[in-house]
């Protein structure tokens, strides 16, 4: 089976990634050629055995990767976590330049079109022609360019409305079906519970506020012939901006960044009240907030119109091989392994709470009980499977997605901190992001 770009979406990113040569450094240096070579590495005899370095960030993988080894005595893993998100891509980046670079990681979908261009993952199409039909083309087109496989998607993670029952019934408050809902309902809890806050606006992580524009219906990222446009400042996102700076003006949601230590502690002793993120997060909620465990829901996220099921998503990942590995064909057997085969998901879902990626994954039995943290929501993977479909990307990534987050920790840190306009953050990150593709060599129009 020949892997081409799926859909009406997938083949204006493949054909915008072309126009705008952003597969020239990969054409130089890229794998996945018949020779079995990965930027220039000679692959080992499928006889030989080997070890193969995995970088990633999730809790509890290392179980997983256990469950490989214990089957593949001459294809043996070897875990590290040197970073998470992008902090990962930077330390793979300069791993690449060195041509030190693990043999596998894990990469968010919006950062692998920035890997691909400049070379660091490799082309793996000859090693996954069965592994890509056991994906839905919406899901394949976040890891094929130009016909080209560059990672096995793992998981997806549509943006949905975490919140603390028990607080809830506390305070007399309804689960928000619309943004309006939530901006009263944040004025609730400030009114009853005034050391409480609904949640926080998070400046220091851009993947949320990302999901929350794409919910609205932007587009950052569009392609007309050889020329990309920019459109970070777009109408849909400077009404999620607007919305959200009301929010903190007026007092009605805390402005400490999450993940913090200071945000932990919020969300363990019941400051906030609830958190927007990724269906991924049960499995971080153990390590921050302890004491709540059992207390804790999922919804759908509120709508901007009532009854409208969209949302966008926050994070999503793929399993990629690089070009340093010398070991490209195991190291896709393993990608494949690790997120279509039953076992390997099933492991996935119960140390990590992913939502699978693979098509076959989504109807295992381990997805019937919920996750170990939300033992009081039987239905929570239902939730999830109801609101995924409904989950939208932009059509496209950028080249330069890592300068594009570093703007909007940048300028929003600094709205955030000093009152200033959300909206003119949104103007440095459109500024930011069009000058360094233009560095880079992109035509911009």
């Amino acid at each position: 089976m020949s892997v081409l770009p799926r859909g009406r979406r997938g083949a204006a990113a493949a054909a915008a990634l072309l126009a705008a040569g952003l597969l020239t450094a990969t054409a130089a240096c890229g794998g996945g050629g018949s020779d079995g070579k990965a930027g220039g590495a000679a692959t080992a005899k499928s006889k030989d055995k080997v070890t193969l370095t995995f970088w990633d960030w999730d809790p509890n993988i290392d179980k997983v990767v256990a469950k490989w080894n214990a089957g593949h005595p001459d294809i043996q893993v070897k875990l590290s976590n040197p970073a998470g998100g992008d902090q990962l891509v930077a330390k793979m980046i300069t791993a690449h330049e060195a041509k030190n670079g693990p043999d596998i990681a894990k990469v968010e979908y919006q950062s692998l079109p920035a890997l691909v261009s400049k070379g660091v993952v490799a082309d793996i199409t000859q090693w996954t022609k069965d592994t890509v039909t056991k994906y839905d083309d919406a899901t394949l087109k976040s890891t094929v360019f130009q016909g080209k496989v560059y990672g096995v998607p793992q998981d997806v993670a549509p943006l949905m409305f975490f919140y603390r029952t028990d607080l809830f019934a506390k305070y007399g408050l309804s689960v928000p079906k619309t943004w309006d809902d939530f901006a009263a309902e944040a004025k609730t809890v400030r009114s009853k519970a005034p050391s409480a806050y609904l949640t926080n606006f998070d400046a220091a992580d851009p993947g949320w506020f990302t999901g929350l524009a794409q919910q609205a219906g932007a587009n950052w990222w569009t392609t007309s012939g050889d020329s990309w446009k920019v459109d970070i400042a777009d109408a849909p996102t400077k009404k999620v901006a607007g919305y959200w700076q009301g929010l903190v003006d007026e007092g009605s949601i805390a402005k400490n960044p999450s993940f913090s230590p200071q945000w932990n502690k919020q969300m363990n002793d019941g400051t906030l009240l609830s958190w927007i993120s990724g269906a991924w997060a049960p499995a971080q909620l153990g390590g921050i907030a302890p004491a709540t465990k059992g207390k804790w829901a999922v919804a759908p996220l509120p709508a901007w119109t009532a009854g409208d099921p969209a949302t966008g998503i926050w994070g999503g990942s793929a399993t990629t091989v690089t070009t340093d590995s010398h070991h490209p064909e195991q190291a896709a057997q393993f990608a494949s392994w690790l997120n279509t085969d039953d076992a390997a998901v099933t492991e996935q879902v119960k140390q990590i709470n992913v939502y699978p990626a693979a098509t076959a994954g989504r109807s295992l039995p381990v997805l019937a009980a919920p996750p170990a943290f939300f033992p009081n929501q039987p239905d929570f993977y239902a939730e999830v499977k109801k609101v995924a479909p409904a989950a939208r990307s932009f059509p496209m990534w950028g080249p330069d997605v890592t300068v594009t987050f570093t703007g909007y920790t940048d300028g929003f840190g600094k709205a955030l901190q000093s009152g200033g306009s959300f909206t003119g953050a949104l103007d440095s990150m459109q500024s930011a992001t069009v000058a360094d593709m233009k560095k880079l060599g992109f035509t911009v129009g």
